[in-house]
């Protein structure tokens, strides 16, 4: 008869293949149950929109298979390793912080970080959205919504959409008002909508950046460690010479660089399904190589993407099979693929530089 013991003896040789560890040492095989020649257990993923599940699905069915099991039955969980540097320097429940930059604006940016937030919290995990274009924000816009947060004492309570929950200096201010403050009052701000905003216990938060490099970035990077950064860009040069300036501020804010998004990579004619590539293509991911940084995904221009960010209505959300929606998918796989990496050797007391996260494609 099969022991428990066999059976840790034999995913002991299980490797996960982000982390490169095999998944007893790991900790992500529990509640083992054996009932003659049936196995069932729990995997314990790092994020529950791992994009290798079924790999490790198939390979960990093997090796119980090969123990003489007739029937392995086998359960999905998912805990998400914390950036334990956040809880040192700021009282949030907030797991991991993945900021959203680009260097100029015009490229999408935030169409990709609320597609992004969306995406990851359809895989199951608890996500925030938080605006922190002071400025110009526009993520009420993308999501629907045009009413103030309620309060609770001192609290702000986030609003809520899609899922996600949200908050955005356009959630305080009348649309025709512009905000006119100088660095101390937008640091302000930011600090503020980090520790006065009840966000529950998140796993990631998601923070759409303003374009450039200025207060906000310097003020953010103060106010809370980030875990990591996606930069975005179109293919067109004049906007790749902007990722460099984005990936330098990152790198040298001491931000982990998770990757670049190549937006409105190309387009697919709705009538003949002819692929154009409006913009050229390819730029951002050539550009990634060259910078030694991951490429995570090509977004094509779309009218469906278009549409429903100017609706509140995003295509992750209302159409989450589309084709269209699939690349955001594939974007928070990787995304979260390479928080876990990084939260799950960090908390190992490695060294983590932002060359060393490798994202699979």
């Amino acid at each position: 008869m099969l022991t428990e013991q066999q059976v840790l003896d034999a995913l002991s040789h299980v490797q996960e293949p982000e982390l490169h560890r095999d998944l007893v040492s790991l900790q992500m095989i529990k509640d083992i149950k054996i009932c003659g020649e049936a196995v069932s257990f729990t995997i314990v993923l790092t994020t529950p929109a791992c994009p290798l599940r079924s790999q490790i699905e198939a390979e960990v069915r093997a090796a119980v298979e090969r123990l003489g099991a007739k029937q392995v039955n086998i359960k999905f969980d998912a805990s998400v390793p914390s950036d334990q540097r956040i809880s040192r320097q700021i009282n949030i429940p907030v797991k991991s912080t993945i900021a959203i930059a680009s260097g100029k604006g015009g490229v999408g940016k935030t169409t990709i970080a609320v597609n992004l937030a969306i995406a990851l919290a359809q895989s199951g995990a608890q996500v925030g959205l938080m605006d922190a274009d002071i400025y110009g924000p526009n993520i009420p816009i993308m999501v629907g919504i045009n009413q103030p947060p309620r309060t609770l004492g001192e609290r702000i309570l986030p609003l809520e959409a899609y899922g996600i929950k949200l908050m955005s200096m356009g959630f305080l201010v009348p649309p025709d008002q512009a905000v006119i403050w100088r660095g101390p009052m937008l640091h302000n701000a930011i600090r503020q909508f980090l520790t006065d905003v009840e966000w529950g216990e998140l796993d990631y938060l998601v923070i759409d950046l303003p374009p450039g490099t200025g207060d906000v970035q310097i003020s953010l990077a103060q106010s809370v460690p980030l875990t990591g950064g996606v930069v975005v860009a179109t293919p067109q040069p004049v906007a790749l010479a902007d990722v460099v300036k984005g990936i330098t501020m990152f790198r040298r804010l001491d931000v982990p660089v998770l990757g670049v998004v190549e937006n409105m990579s190309y387009f697919i004619c709705p009538h003949c399904n002819q692929r154009t590539e409006i913009f050229s293509h390819g730029g951002a991911e050539q550009l990634a190589q060259e910078l030694g940084v991951p490429f995570l995904a090509a977004i094509p221009l779309d009218v469906a993407i278009r549409v429903g960010g100017d609706n509140g209505q995003p295509v992750t959300a209302v159409a989450p099979d589309s084709p269209y929606a699939l690349p955001f998918k594939t974007l928070a796989q990787k995304v979260a693929a390479a928080v876990s990496v990084l939260n799950t050797r960090a908390g190992q007391s490695q060294v983590i530089t932002p060359e060393s996260v490798l994202v699979r494609q």
